[in-house]
């Protein structure tokens, strides 16, 4: 059973009250956040380009497809309040579009890439330095966008401006879904999704293993660790999990109207989760590494002297001792000296261990840092 008349035309009757109450206050919160901590993100990234540090490049490509997508949410928002009206032409719709769900997957691509990095400096410290070289950083960021531009190309070539029942002009929406679409939903679920979920768990599991098995680790750098690898674990199966789990079903079962018009609101609130990602981000890889958090530390306490936050801050301002030395700042953070324990191979014999969250190089990274 058809319902789509002609391309162009939504004959199925959709509500979306769901933008209204719940999109409108989400985009708003997000962009807030997700904009200044973006920013911050490229600070952060740009510091550890000067120290020619891999992770970067990777970094850098992930805040830049965040920002894009953040840059697009005011006409998204506008389209919402407008009841889901476009007014404008069809190709900043799809542009729109495009940068949605061209965040979704390659931040997907960036945080896998992060994962191969991390698992190769925990495990593997010293071997495998052309992989965790800036060249290949380079190439396989180059990969990740020129396969997501790819895809964008042929929604390019597609009518992606819609007229519903009410005669208003939906961007981006087919119900039911349009023939063409199934093939690039199915390479969306196992190629973009599935299968970088596999690798990224598969590092992380390997890494928490690693340093598990290290005697020469402490147990708050341990903690850290876990801690890290655990919350981007499930932070990636909150934004990404639902919405493909979703757009699988969609393009297995759905047929006829009546399908959509039982699971929009559920499809879209899973949609909706995705664009926590731009927060979550800048807030795993930035402002829980080592660097950041002297700096965030070093600001409370530029903070204590400058506005006598405290009689101890304002007394030691006076005395000028109010400022910490790195140790004391790595002490206070819970941070610890970068230590190497072993570690058991696959193999059965032993491998050393890079017990720092971001390997070798985030030590080379910091001291650079501070240098320049």
């Amino acid at each position: 059973m058809k319902n789509m008349t002609e391309e162009g035309i939504i004959n199925c009757t959709i509500s979306h009250e769901i933008h209204q109450y719940l999109f409108s206050w989400v985009y708003i919160l997000v962009l807030l956040i997700g904009f200044p901590a973006n920013v911050y993100s490229l600070y952060h990234a740009w510091q550890q380009l000067r120290a020619r540090n891999e992770l970067g490049i990777y970094l850098l490509n992930l805040t830049v497809s965040d920002l894009l997508y953040l840059a697009s949410l005011p006409l998204w928002l506008q389209y919402i309040f407008k009841g889901d009206d476009w007014e404008h032409k069809e190709w900043l719709c799809k542009l729109c579009g495009f940068l949605l769900y061209e965040n979704i997957y390659i931040s997907i691509g960036f945080l896998c890439c992060i994962s191969i990095d991390r698992y190769l400096a925990v495990v593997y410290p010293f071997r495998f330095s052309g992989l965790r070289s800036m060249r290949a950083a380079t190439a396989a960021s180059a990969f990740i966008w020129l396969k997501e531009v790819a895809v964008g190309v042929v929604l390019f070539h597609r009518k992606e401006l819609s007229t519903d029942r009410t005669n208003q002009s939906v961007c981006f929406e087919h119900y039911p879904m349009a023939d063409w679409e199934r093939p690039i939903n199915y390479y969306r679920f196992f190629v973009g999704f599935l299968f970088p979920l596999g690798i990224l768990s598969a590092s992380y599991f390997r890494v928490l293993r690693a340093v598990n098995k290290s005697t020469g680790t402490q147990s708050a750098q341990k903690t850290r660790i876990k801690h890290l690898v655990t919350s981007t674990i499930v932070i990636f199966l909150v934004c990404f999990s639902p919405y493909h789990l979703f757009l699988l079903m969609r393009t297995v079962l759905e047929r006829a109207c009546p399908f959509i018009e039982a699971i929009f609101n559920y499809y879209h609130f899973s949609l909706m989760l995705t664009s926590f990602n731009c927060v979550a981000d800048p807030a795993l890889y930035c402002f829980v590494g080592e660097f950041a958090q002297r700096e965030m530390l070093w600001a409370r306490q530029a903070c204590s002297r400058v506005l006598c936050c405290g009689p101890d801050a304002a007394a030691a301002s006076g005395n000028g001792t109010c400022e910490a030395t790195p140790v004391q700042e790595s002490e206070e953070m819970g941070v610890v000296a970068p230590n190497k324990g072993r570690g058991e191979g696959t193999d059965g014999q032993d491998e050393e261990v890079d017990d720092r969250p971001w390997g070798k190089s985030d030590l080379v990274s910091d001291q650079r840092t501070t240098i320049l």
